[in-house]
Formats: structure tokens, sequence, C-alpha cells
């Protein structure tokens, strides 16, 4: 494919590796089951129809300059999303971004303009993403111990919150941790905070996994009592959009407006300026054809399959576990062999996989075959991994089911 690719070379058979990119795709697809992007949704009406041309969303989505643009399918998106999370009708901003990253960086970024001289605290299970805004932004992170199973240390918080508590905090949480989908409790976060007495507050929702289902659910809430002045979602994850995407959403009384640009007559309001129309089409799209309750069944179906992940992981003698809100299942990390076959997320000696959208039970069925066939003790697993897999942290013992996050 490299070489087929190579631009130096004349002609170039376009068709080739065009068909080579397509070919690697399906084949890989019924075995990647370790990264978050749902695969149950068809976006070809929305690609076929404006896929031929630039739709370039330039400036705030409020914005009417320019043309073709689909700044009104935004604005719906921005309207649905706060909406579903509760977020006060009056105090509301967003724009579709790149993907949880720019949210997260456009989010903190206005954070620290109100709050300059803040320390930014967030977790060790944060996504890495967060150290890195910190680094551009010429902020002091402050790190945060994560408990095994992925959720923030509020006692560790406590500890290092008391000892910086002359200065405002700013406090990443995040609602699907990588490797675990753990929650961070941001009403614990607020008690933290408030123990303190910390002279000025931005608690921010890095929810690019979890945001939307949670949302969904009613458990994660940005209204008044949450305390919660920001959030970033990915759209190519729960929303399975074909290109990266995400929704970022500050309270409008928290940011500054953006300046006015006068030869493309928009604000520049967002971190890149110039946006993807296309991406803020395909989310209209996605949450129009099957709207609240089609969502919602979505996640009640991706649930059941983590539940049936877990039991039949379990049965087969092979430790795994979730958290009751995730579609995320941790195991100990597989042989070799395993690996090289199903594309899992891997950390040392834990690995997920997550029954995303459109992940059927035919592939975990599969997965667990495979899994046992390796393991079994007339099997060569190789060096690296033992016949009997070790056990791994699981999620600590709460008194309600889920982690509560935002929630009233």
């Amino acid at each position: 494919l490299t070489e087929a690719a190579d631009l130096s070379r004349t002609p170039v058979d376009v068709t080739a590796v065009l068909d080579h990119l397509v070919a690697e795709a399906d084949t890989a697809a019924p075995t990647s089951i370790g990264f978050p992007g749902a695969v149950d949704l068809d976006h070809r009406e929305v690609m076929a129809r404006l896929g031929h041309r630039l739709w370039n969303n330039i400036g705030d989505p409020t914005d009417t300059g320019g043309t073709p643009h689909t700044r009104v399918l935004e604005q719906a998106v921005i309207a649905w999303l706060a909406d579903t999370l509760h977020m006060p009708a009056d105090d509301r901003w967003g724009y579709v971004t790149t993907g949880g990253t720019e949210g997260n960086l456009s989010a903190l970024h206005a954070a620290r303009r109100r709050l300059p001289t803040a320390r930014i605290y967030y977790s060790t299970a944060a996504h890495y993403s967060i150290p890195k805004i910190i680094e551009m932004l010429g902020a002091r992170g402050v790190v945060v111990n994560a408990g095994a199973d992925g959720e923030m240390d509020y006692d560790h918080l406590a500890l290092r919150v008391r000892r910086h508590r002359r200065w405002p905090a700013i406090v990443v949480a995040t609602a699907g941790t990588t490797m675990t989908e753990a929650v961070d409790d941001t009403t614990r976060i607020q008690a933290v905070l408030d123990e303190h007495d910390v002279p000025g507050r931005h608690v921010h929702v890095d929810a690019a996994l979890s945001g939307i289902p949670l949302a969904l659910d009613g458990r994660l809430r940005l209204d008044d009592d949450s305390g919660i002045g920001s959030i970033a979602v990915s759209g190519h994850k729960f929303l399975g959009v074909p290109t990266p995407c995400g929704v970022v959403l500050i309270r409008d009384s928290l940011r500054r407006e953006g300046a006015p640009v006068t030869y493309t007559a928009t604000l520049d309001s967002t971190v890149t300026g110039s946006r993807c129309g296309l991406a803020a089409a395909l989310l209209w799209h996605a949450i129009a054809t099957h709207g609240r309750e089609g969502h919602r069944w979505r996640v009640s179906e991706a649930r059941r399959l983590a539940a049936y992940t877990v039991d039949k992981l379990t049965t087969a003698g092979w430790p795994a576990w979730r958290h009751p809100h995730a579609f995320t299942v941790v195991l100990p990390t597989p042989p070799t062999a395993v690996r090289a076959k199903w594309l899992l997320a891997t950390d040392a000696d834990v690995s997920h996989l997550i029954c995303m959208p459109g992940i059927t039970q035919g592939q975990i069925d599969a997965f667990v075959t495979d899994l046992t066939d390796a393991t079994a003790p007339d099997s060569d697993p190789g060096p690296d991994h033992p016949h009997l897999p070790r056990s791994i942290p699981r999620p600590r013992q709460t008194s309600s089911p889920t982690t509560g996050i935002g929630t009233p």
C-alpha cells in the first residue's frame, strides 16, 4: 500500500489504493472490539448527499455569514445535548469540535481565562489529552490518584486541594475513563472544594465516552444544582459518526465572548476557526433518525451485551468485570495469539473490550472461544502469559449500583 500510495510515482492507481483501504478495514472489523466506536448507525445518506462539497461552519454556531454551512444543524445538536443534560436554557453555549481533546481544550481554556492562577486537578486515570492541554495552556497541573477501578481517589484529592487551597481550583472529572469506563463523582468533588473553601472553582467533565449514555439515563446533569461548568463529549464514539468529532458545552456565564473577525463576518469563539460542517450534519442525522428513545434502546442493548460478556468470560474461567453503567469489560491481558487476532486495548496486565452498539453476541462468543482455546491445558500460550489468568482489580463496593456524577 505504501508503494501504491507514493505520490512521486506516475500514474497513481487511485482505485487500487482505495480498494485496499476498504478491504483492510472490512477484514479488521469483525475482530475490532477494543476501542469505542459504534458501528450500528448508517451515515451513508449524509455522506452521499453532502460529501461532495465543503461545508465550513466558520466562527460561532450563531453566526450567519458564509456559505455553504450547516450551522442550523449544529445549533440543533447543541440544543438537543444541552436539553438532555438539563442545562439551563439561559446559560449554555457550545459548538461541534474535532473531538474530545478539542472540547477539553476549549473548556479548560475558558476556565483558565476566568481563573488564571488556578491549579488544574486531574486523576491518573484521566485521558492523556488533559496533561497535554495543561502544558499547552502553561497552567499548573496537580495529579490525583485514581483507585484500581479507575475512579478518582477523593481522599487524595482532599490532600492535594488542602496543600494548594490558596489558589482557585479547576477540577477535571472523567465520565468514562479510558481503561475501565469509571465515572468520577462530581458531588464528592464539590464537597472537597467546599470543605477547603477554595477561592474560585470550575468543574469540567471529560465525558467523551460515557457522557451521552449517562445523560440519556438522567445520571449526568448540568443543571444549576450540579455545579458543573463545562463538558466535552465525542461524536464518533456512541453516535458512531465516521469522522472524529465531538461537542463542547460551557456555561455562557463562565466564558468570554469571541472577538469579531471583519472579513468573515463571524465571531472567533472556537479553537479552530474553520470547522467541519459535515460533522455537524452527521451528528444531527444520527440524533434525528433515532431520537432519545432510540438511543436509550441502544444504551440498554450495549449494556446487556456487556453483562453477557462478563458472564461468558467468568463461566469460561477468565475473570472479568464491568462497572454497572459501562459498555467496557475489563479482563486480564490475553495471550499474544489472541491479541494478534483481536484488537483490544491493553495496559500492562489489564485489557478491555467495549460492547459498543453494533458489536454482536456472535463476536463475543468467537472471542471467548479463541481465548479458551489459547489457554487450554494442552495449548501453548507462549512465554508471556500463564495458562490461568491472574486476578485483576475490581470496582470498589458502594452503596449505590452506579457512580453518580452531577446527579440531583
